[in-house]
């Protein structure tokens, strides 16, 4: 035995009995790295830097989570969750839920019941390492933000009053919520900056009958915890990308009656991507389509956007006509093949949840199109149907203000693919279509595309760490070509500079006006918006994708919007009101352009749009590095941490 161990991590079940599966781990004096690297277990939750854990020779040890996911530390009858970058002091006996419900180890002290680990020596060391280790982030935290307050003195000088902290003037009536859409809440931010943003439980939520979650990550562990209503849902579809490893660990702990189906990809280096649900109430259906995977930093840590519109069932004695949404949802949903399977609904009785069952409710007044990716070799009457092509069918459709002929593009996303100028020509074709009131073509505009720099990503919320969500290899990042493009993440006008983007936005904008706006699961690749291929009768594409297409249109001001989880919806400040015959024109605005008034036309209705960047964006200095996730940074974080992790 070394004479620096002061004790083990051994591994236990459920019922604290020793585990021989796993070897226990010794645990010397000092700092100790506790990860996958060390632990033998198949499950990439486990980061390879999951936990540290500083012990003395007196037994104590002081824990800091330093991975993507939470864990459990049992002391005692008490059970407690620790979040990324927190700490506890742990005593001997203790047990230690590597991930919430699996991987226990319990610490047990060399030579003695370690009692006196809790101590009051013990507590005082505690103190003093808490504070050096508080001074060193903060002195890190300090730096960030004198770079980041000059930044934003820069930019208050620049842009006028009323785009500095814009979040907190965005309240939407009822009857507009459709219309827009809302950020995720981000943990840490002061409480404006998550002014009208939404959790998952506020969107999950009451009688759910059938629940369909789509997404690319799912972590269970995390998800029924998150959202508890989801426990009490009879039916629950779970369509996802993870890939097999991954699978049997869901299989294992999901809830028996709970379905998973991984959709096929049938050209390689495609994922299922798309983040959607649907939840099927008595009273109609609830369609969301979000921007983050079913795991605990994407709801807690990033800057996040979720749609959502609820529609009631259709008048089964004088069915209404189909519309281009309700066309749209059901043929791609019906390129999912999941296994159908029956259940029983009120008033209907025995239905299969299948496809063309969601042609059962009204999306006529849905306020948003859908824009779906499905892999495959796209030609004929399909050319159109999907990926940027369908984006461009669309839009050739609209008629746009003449402020938007030749005006900029805007492309922000958290992952770059492999590109090239003849590509980049062809997005651009796409989000450049779109005529204006004299009926000539608006004409091409000029990307530019939101990326994080390295510097956004060291003093953000999460340090380097963020920045294993931002996935781009230097080899895509380093094009010569990509530099005239490069903008600077900026987000003071909703407090999010420090919580990096995993949304996905594009758009057309003058200004503060936007001519439309796209979010979307899609990161700028063409596995994702599809590529051109044999003179452009071909469409390939790799991946599953859905977004949600916000088009300037007609609006006919409603008392309260329809509700799948509330009996009456009023209006803001007012009672039942009916509604008006009056049509007015949407006008689709950032944040900044809310409280133009002097600007827009009495006969528009104004949808503010929360993008939580600023608009222009500022292009990158001759300083600015933009984020790569393979590259090496020595400047430490505000974590003290480097980069890659060590």
């Amino acid at each position: 035995m070394s004479a620096s161990e002061v004790g083990y991590l051994i591994p236990v079940n459920q019922s604290s009995e020793e585990e021989g599966s796993v070897p226990k781990l010794a645990i010397s004096d000092g700092t100790n790295v506790i990860g996958r690297n060390n632990i033998p277990v198949p499950d990439k939750r486990l980061s390879r830097k999951h936990l540290t854990l500083t012990a003395f020779r007196d037994g104590s040890a002081n824990l800091i989570v330093e991975g993507t996911n939470p864990i459990v530390l049992n002391s005692g009858n008490k059970r407690r969750k620790l979040n990324p970058k927190e700490e506890a002091i742990i005593c001997n006996g203790d047990v230690i839920e590597l991930i919430p419900g699996h991987h226990l180890f319990k610490y047990q002290v060399l030579g003695g019941d370690g009692k006196s680990s809790s101590g009051r020596n013990n507590g005082a060391q505690s103190s003093f390492r808490n504070k050096a280790s508080g001074r060193a982030s903060r002195d890190n935290v300090e730096t960030c933000s004198q770079k980041q307050g000059r930044n934003a003195d820069a930019r208050k000088s620049v842009h006028s009053q009323s785009g500095v902290e814009a979040i907190r003037n965005f309240h939407v009536p009822n009857d507009q919520i459709p219309s827009t859409f809302r950020l995720l809440r981000v943990q840490g931010l002061p409480q404006w900056a998550n002014t009208s943003c939404v959790s998952i439980g506020d969107v999950i939520q009451g009688d759910i009958l059938v629940a369909i979650l789509s997404n690319y990550m799912v972590d269970i562990d995390w998800l029924i915890p998150a959202c508890p209503a989801l426990s009490k849902v009879p039916h629950v579809l779970v369509i996802h990308g993870e890939n097999d490893g991954r699978v049997d660990c869901i299989k294992r702990i999901k809830p028996a009656k709970w379905i998973l189906h991984k959709p096929s990809l049938p050209i390689s280096f495609g994922t299922h991507h798309s983040k959607a649900m649907l939840l099927i109430y008595p009273q109609g259906v609830r369609v969301i389509v979000h921007t983050a995977n079913l795991i605990y930093v994407d709801w807690n840590n990033k800057s996040q956007g979720l749609w959502m519109q609820d529609f009631p069932w259709k008048d089964q004695n004088s069915p209404s006509k189909g519309s281009g949404f309700e066309s749209d949802l059901v043929e791609y949903l019906s390129m999912l093949k999941w296994p159908e399977f029956s259940v029983k609904l009120p008033s209907l009785g025995s239905v299969s949840i299948c496809p063309s069952f969601f042609r059962k409710f009204d999306y006529s007044d849905a306020r948003v199109r859908l824009i779906a990716s499905v892999p495959g070799y796209h030609s004929g009457t399909s050319l159109k149907k999907w990926g940027h092509m369908k984006l461009r069918s669309l839009l050739q459709e609209c008629t746009f203000d003449e402020e938007f002929k030749k005006s900029p593009l805007v492309y922000q996303f958290s992952s770059l693919g492999s590109l090239d100028e003849k590509w980049m020509t062809e997005l651009a074709s796409s989000m450049s279509a779109g005529l204006s009131e004299d009926k000539t073509p608006l004409g091409m505009g000029e990307p530019q595309i939101i990326w994080p720099t390295v510097e956004d990503v060291r003093c953000s919320l999460e340090g380097y760490a963020a920045g294993s969500a931002i996935p781009s290899p230097l080899k895509n990042v380093e094009k010569a070509f990509l530099k005239k493009y490069w903008a600077k993440w900026k987000a003071d006008l909703t407090g999010r500079c420090r919580a990096m983007p995993h949304i996905k936005t594009f758009a057309r904008y003058n200004n503060q006006s936007l001519a439309w706006f796209l979010l979307t699961s899609a990161n700028l690749s063409k596995a994702a918006w599809g590529a051109l291929q044999k003179n452009n009768t071909q469409f390939m594409i790799r991946s599953y994708e859905l977004g949600v297409l916000f088009l300037p249109s007609s609006f006919k001001r409603r008392g309260s919007a329809f509700s799948c989880t509330c009996n009456v919806l009023l209006s803001e400040g007012k009672g039942p009101s009916q509604e008006s015959s009056e049509v007015k024109k949407t006008k689709l605005v950032t944040l900044a352009g809310q409280k133009k008034e002097s600007l827009h036309s009495p006969s528009d209705v104004i949808i503010p749009l929360p993008l939580p960047y600023e608009l222009p964006p500022l292009p990158y200095s001759s300083q600015d590095v933009p984020w790569s996730w393979d590259r090496q940074y020595k400047n430490k974080d505000v974590y003290g941490q480097v980069w890659p992790r060590m």
